[in-house]
């Protein structure tokens, strides 16, 4: 085994509070016909996030299949210059998929898929660049993120117009980046509010990282502080401040890919009892469902999927927060919205496509 790295297997999750509690060595009683599938996570474990989410997947799939699966977990760190080795190593270990996660790491799949055309690859929330060409070893799957976002974007609104358990004249957001898979929850979330409110003002800051709850948590304060009711993350790690801004201010927060509502209700209730929804990708059900298609030999390699409302790969938290402090009325916009997009009678606009320019200016527009 090349892997000097940290490599676990079998891992065991936090659950509900995150992070990394046990790894184990691969069982003895492994099946010599079993299939092996690694996740290299392009970042750490514990953010509560994407790569926690994708974790969860590959145990699901381990506790489906036992020892007819082998699973393996990596921490590639934020080093992206290291990246480059861990991919190479684990395309030279025979795996039978290797997964991988985040716009960051498309083009250095695409280029290593080129090297390891015998190995196959599957692509979580990520896109391979204009021009990579006919990559048959590769299974890409996106989110429509901005349709959950227009979800949390209707509540949010519906809450501030309400005025009932709020204090604030307007909503925020906080991104890691001004990058186009951070706009799409934007775009969806401005949507969704101004259909319920159509003067609605929405406070937009960008972190500028994913790892930096520190900056996070004074950037979300600074909202909270200067009217923001209910904040949005979406800064993976960065976001988690929000989480902790929302708990010392008393405002509401809107957690982002996992039900972060759920996570820290055991390790931290005061912040759970401020994330009122999370939008959510549902990667781990992504994740366990492209192990059940590598056990049916259907895996669609050479084939891009972008899952929905309608395919259940997007969606909000309805439970928990959400059903003790949203009105009926509130609640029943956000359900006939969700029908409104899943029959196609509402078509929410995405940021992918559209320039800086035009982003900029809905911003603006919207700008407290």
């Amino acid at each position: 085994m090349r892997f000097n790295r940290r490599v676990f297997s079998t891992m065991v999750l936090a659950g509900l509070s995150g992070g990394l509690l046990a790894a184990t060595l691969p069982s003895a009683a492994q099946a010599a016909d079993a299939k092996r599938a690694i996740f290299l996570a392009n970042g750490t474990l514990g953010d509560k996030s994407f790569f926690d989410s994708a974790a969860r997947g590959m145990q699901d799939a381990k506790a489906k299949y036992g020892d007819d699966l082998e699973i393996r977990i990596v921490e590639m760190g934020v080093d992206k210059s290291k990246w480059r080795s861990f991919l190479q190593d684990a395309s030279e270990e025979d795996y039978d998929l290797v997964f991988t996660i985040t716009f960051e790491i498309g083009e250095l799949l695409a280029e290593i898929a080129q090297e390891y055309p015998n190995q196959n690859y599957v692509l979580i929330d990520g896109f391979l660049p204009e021009g990579a060409g006919d990559l048959q070893n590769i299974y890409s799957v996106v989110y429509k993120a901005n349709e959950a976002s227009y979800l949390a974007g209707v509540m949010a609104a519906g809450m501030l117009a309400e005025g009932t358990n709020v204090k604030g004249t307007h909503l925020g957001m906080l991104g890691a980046f001004d990058i186009p898979v951070i706009n799409d929850f934007f775009l969806g979330y401005v949507t969704g509010a101004q259909s319920v409110k159509p003067d609605v003002k929405v406070a937009v800051s960008f972190a500028g990282s994913f790892e930096d709850a520190a900056r996070g948590k004074e950037l979300s304060l600074a909202q909270y502080r200067t009217g923001t009711a209910i904040g949005f993350n979406v800064a993976g790690l960065t976001g988690l401040g929000q989480l902790d801004a929302a708990k010392e201010t008393g405002q509401w927060a809107i957690g982002v890919n996992s039900d972060q509502e759920l996570i820290f209700r055991e390790s931290d209730p005061a912040l759970a009892d401020r994330v009122v929804t999370s939008v959510m990708k549902n990667i781990d059900v992504t994740v366990a469902r492209t192990i059940d298609l590598l056990f049916d030999d259907a895996v669609p390699l050479g084939q891009f999927e972008a899952l929905g409302l309608k395919e259940g790969g997007v969606g909000i938290v309805k439970d928990g927060v959400m059903a003790s402090v949203v009105s009926d009325d509130v609640k029943a916009k956000i359900n006939a919205a969700e029908a409104a997009i899943i029959n196609g009678d509402i078509v929410v606009e995405s940021a992918f496509g559209k320039d800086t320019a035009e982003i900029e200016a809905i911003r603006t527009a919207v700008r407290p």
